[in-house]
């Protein structure tokens, strides 16, 4: 499904303002927070599209699924020594208007934008990373080392890619690019398996971007997968996760990196929290026959 600006903004003033709320889970002596950005407001097309009305009925009577969704945007904060550690910044002011509230989150949790240390990002969709500068296009984050998966980065700063990619994500290739060589003087790159910092390493989990990283937080037997959008909701991505999903750039890939790190995270009953995951986004996966679910950390 292709989408306008206009449409995003008509959407997302339909919103209501959410609040700022944040909640907490430990891993050995690192605190993780999940903090709201808001939430997006899209049309349900953008996911279901692809997915047969027969499969799709369940869910919506089961999830209460409506022609519009509303998925949290759950960012990660990582406590750890003396770091303050960003995964994502958040869409901004300029995405839509239901989301962009990190300050408020990180006021509520007790920090200022200059306590920022680092910034991890898991891709560079609007909602991750339009939160990256203030209206004034100044760093929000001015005291941090920002981080990225180096294809990532190759992809997003390549400048055939605004004319290769759909045109309905034209704007997100315009995004990426300005709001990426503002910190092309501070990025380090890392790649599939590389230790970004001390107990944290990256996962590729290609297909939502072609870059895509999610990140294992580990401490001795304790982890905890921040999972960024590789699982992008609560219901069809757990459910049927083999289908193929309209908001993932690469539909194939994006299902079986699904298959795969869900089969994973049942396995090893590791915790998680995800970007759009229902709630705070704190839980853990379960088997439920030859499917899963999202089990929400109470």
């Amino acid at each position: 499904m292709t989408l306008t600006r206009r449409q995003f903004t008509t959407l997302g003033a339909a919103s209501l303002f959410a609040s700022p709320a944040f909640s907490q889970t430990m891993i050995g002596e690192n605190k993780i927070t999940s903090i709201s950005d808001g939430n997006l407001t899209l049309p349900a097309g953008m996911i279901f599209d692809h997915v047969p009305e027969e499969t799709l009925a369940p869910l919506r009577e089961q999830y209460g699924l409506t022609e519009v969704l509303t998925p949290p945007c759950n960012v990660t904060l990582l406590q750890t020594g003396d770091r303050n550690v960003l995964f994502d910044v958040g869409a901004g002011s300029e995405f839509m208007s239901s989301a962009g509230f990190i300050l408020d989150a990180l006021d509520a949790a007790g920090l200022y934008p200059e306590d920022i240390t680092d910034v991890i990002f898991t891709h560079a969709h609007p909602d991750h990373i339009w939160g990256l500068v203030d209206d004034f296009d100044d760093l929000l984050f001015p005291n941090a080392t920002y981080m990225i998966g180096q294809k990532e980065w190759d992809y997003w700063t390549d400048p055939n890619t605004v004319d290769t990619i759909d045109s309905g994500r034209t704007t997100f290739a315009v995004g990426a690019a300005r709001r990426l060589a503002r910190i092309e003087d501070n990025i380090t790159f890392f790649n599939d398996g590389d230790e970004v910092i001390s107990g944290v390493a990256a996962r590729a989990t290609f297909g939502h971007t072609p870059g895509h990283m999610a990140f294992e937080i580990r401490n001795g037997p304790n982890a905890l997968m921040v999972l960024g959008d590789c699982i992008g909701n609560h219901h069809m991505a757990f459910e049927h996760p083999a289908l193929i999903s309209g908001s993932d750039q690469d539909g194939d890939m994006g299902a079986a990196t699904r298959v795969a790190l869900l089969d994973q995270l049942a396995t090893e009953q590791m915790q998680v929290l995800g970007f759009h995951l229902a709630g705070n986004g704190i839980g853990r996966v379960e088997r439920m026959g030859d499917a899963f679910r999202f089990v929400q950390d109470s």
